[in-house]
């Protein structure tokens, strides 16, 4: 029966040889890993333009649901502030302004985005990972920190605010310029150097009073969790909220949401669709990329086709408990990792203390000011905006710094969907047009080796009658008539040749098209007297090959290798090249 079980939920095989240590190291990490996770949890509810309640459902049962299905040991799964702010998007386009409405959206997107990801698992596309390129991840990650800071400048100035852009956000905060809230601008700007001080200060204070670095560093990481105590302590002891007007979260509901799915129309189904495409794409990514990171310092492996099913069964839970779409996030698996955890079993008893704390502790964050929980975003992220891997990408690939400087003012100028499928099309574009005209050379043989390399960069031996030709890129639709035009114009500007040679060590495959013109090829070569061979082909392309008869048809051979076909062909210039008379 438990085997059976564990091929179910193949997360279940970290409970084997599961003791006491192992459990206590897990509940030590996953009560550290809480108080950080729930000031992050109601901060990122509220940067989705959700209610702060959100967080918490959010950072329950997809834990749980991880923890059964995902292949991370100390991955911790929640709401993080990229995707946090592709939800804000992507429910800010329906236009609903009912709270309840706007959480069914959220769970709608949170069950999309599952969907595909689960999807992706079943036809194991854990490669969809390398699907973005790092160039442009990071231009998305840094314009969206941008934009996320922007967003949360409105709670720390105490204004209304409001746009998905960057241009937008600014008009619409100096459009109420006058309106500063004095108090909450106190709050933010004090809760910042609070943050700030915890983070840079207070843990080489400690160890410098001879306190141990581990313990130094867990009550340094608690410093959100104190400021959330300390703001809420304030503005309830002086009622500055009903006095002075301060922004706070207010009535949160007591409880765990009732289990069901999200209830909404089919044209916002419709309308959530790209995005949830985007968010599970994104959100994957980020994913992976943690984990793999965390996975390689413990010696482990994460396998990328079980993330996509612990991560689609993540956000369908969510989905179903009224969260929103959630991923793997840095800093909480970091914390995670780092304050000892052993398996997922960290994440579900965080899971439950978050859940004890919705269900008897939420009416104490009734007087917690927004622009705390704004200052709480700001720290967690400001570190995020890379500007300098962008330079780095424009000096070694102008393709690759194009890419992601359209993704970074599509992002901050069009918004967060039409700027990441910008740089999405650029890139693949890009890839596109570089594989259509793949670089090639004419090759010849090395003087005194059996190598074959460019006459432009090599001092070579060239055979007066065969050309051999080195294609330097797979062979498909997109290259196909480019193959064709060169060995047309190869054979107009070279008379004399007898031989022509494709040599092919990097061709990875050869599709439907390709085929078509190398027989094309193959023919017109015949029909002017010249003789076509292959060498260096990759076995599973010659087995392709040869099972679609093309074998029958060349008119000449395939060779091991350009020195066999070399020694075969032109047996004096090989000779020649070996330094024999």
């Amino acid at each position: 029966m438990f085997k059976l079980a564990r091929r179910i939920f193949p997360g279940l095989n970290w409970l084997r040889g599961y003791n006491a240590r192992l459990f206590a190291d897990d509940a030590i990490a996953s009560v550290i890993t809480a108080i950080l996770l729930i000031p992050q949890s109601l901060a990122y509810a509220l940067l989705a333009g959700l209610p702060p309640q959100a967080g918490l459902y959010a950072s329950t049962t997809p834990l749980i649901a991880y923890a059964l299905f995902g292949s991370s040991r100390v991955l911790a799964v929640g709401p993080v502030a990229v995707v946090s702010l592709m939800t804000a998007a992507a429910i800010g386009e329906l236009g609903l302004d009912d709270p309840a409405q706007q959480m069914a959206a959220a769970g709608a997107l949170a069950l999309l985005s599952g969907g595909f990801l689960l999807v992706f698992g079943l036809l194991n596309l854990g490669a969809i990972a390398n699907f973005l390129s790092r160039p442009v991840i990071n231009a998305f990650i840094t314009a969206s920190t941008l934009l996320i800071i922007a967003s949360q400048l409105k709670h720390i100035l105490g204004v209304e605010a409001s746009g998905a852009t960057l241009p937008e956000l600014v008009m619409s905060m100096a459009g109420n310029a006058g309106n500063i809230n004095l108090l909450a601008l106190a709050f933010g700007a004090g809760s910042l150097a609070f943050l700030v001080f915890m983070r840079g200060g207070l843990q080489p204070a400690l160890t410098g009073l001879g306190v141990p670095a581990n313990i130094a560093a867990t009550i340094t990481r608690a410093a959100p969790a104190l400021l959330v105590v300390i703001a809420t302590l304030i503005a309830a002891s002086m009622s500055l909220a009903d006095r002075n007007g301060l922004d706070i979260v207010g009535e949160l509901p007591t409880g765990l949401p009732p289990v069901q799915p999200p209830l909404v129309p089919l044209e916002i189904w419709r309308e959530l669709l790209g995005p949830a495409a985007l968010i599970s794409l994104i959100g994957f990514v980020e994913s992976v990329s943690v984990g793999q990171s965390l996975a390689a310092r413990r010696r482990e492996s994460v396998n990328p086709n079980r993330e996509l099913f612990g991560l689609g069964a993540a956000n369908a839970a969510a989905a179903l408990t009224g969260g929103y779409p959630v991923t793997g996030g840095f800093a909480r698996s970091v914390v995670n990792e780092q304050a000892g955890a052993q398996t997922p079993l960290a994440g579900v008893f965080t899971a439950l203390i978050i859940a004890i704390v919705a269900v008897f502790l939420t009416p104490l964050f009734y007087h917690l000011p927004k622009a705390a929980l704004a200052a709480t975003i700001l720290i967690a992220i400001w570190k995020l905006a890379d500007f300098k891997s962008l330079r780095e990408a424009w000096r070694y690939s102008q393709a690759d710094g194009a890419a992601a400087f359209l993704t970074l003012f599509g992002v901050l100028f069009l918004g967060v969907e039409l700027g990441l499928t910008l740089g999405v099309t650029v890139s693949v574009g890009s890839i596109l047009l570089r594989t259509m005209k793949p670089h090639w050379a004419q090759v010849g043989q090395v003087p005194g080796t059996h190598h074959f390399r460019n006459p432009n960069r090599h001092e070579v031996v060239l055979s007066p009658h065969v050309y051999a030709i080195r294609v330097d890129s797979a062979l498909y639709f997109a290259n196909a008539h480019f193959l064709e035009d060169l060995l047309a114009q190869t054979m107009a500007e070279h008379e004399g040749i007898t031989d022509v040679v494709l040599m092919c060590p990097a061709v990875n495959f050869i599709d439907a098209s390709a085929l078509v013109s190398l027989r094309t090829i193959n023919q017109r070569l015949s029909d002017s007297g010249v003789t076509l061979h292959l060498s260096e082909v990759k076995g599973p392309v010659n087995d392709q090959l040869m099972a679609a008869g093309f074998g029958d048809e060349l008119s000449g051979e395939i060779f091991m290798s350009q020195y066999a076909a070399m020694r075969t062909l032109d047996p004096q210039t090989t000779l020649r090249a070996e330094g024999v008379d």
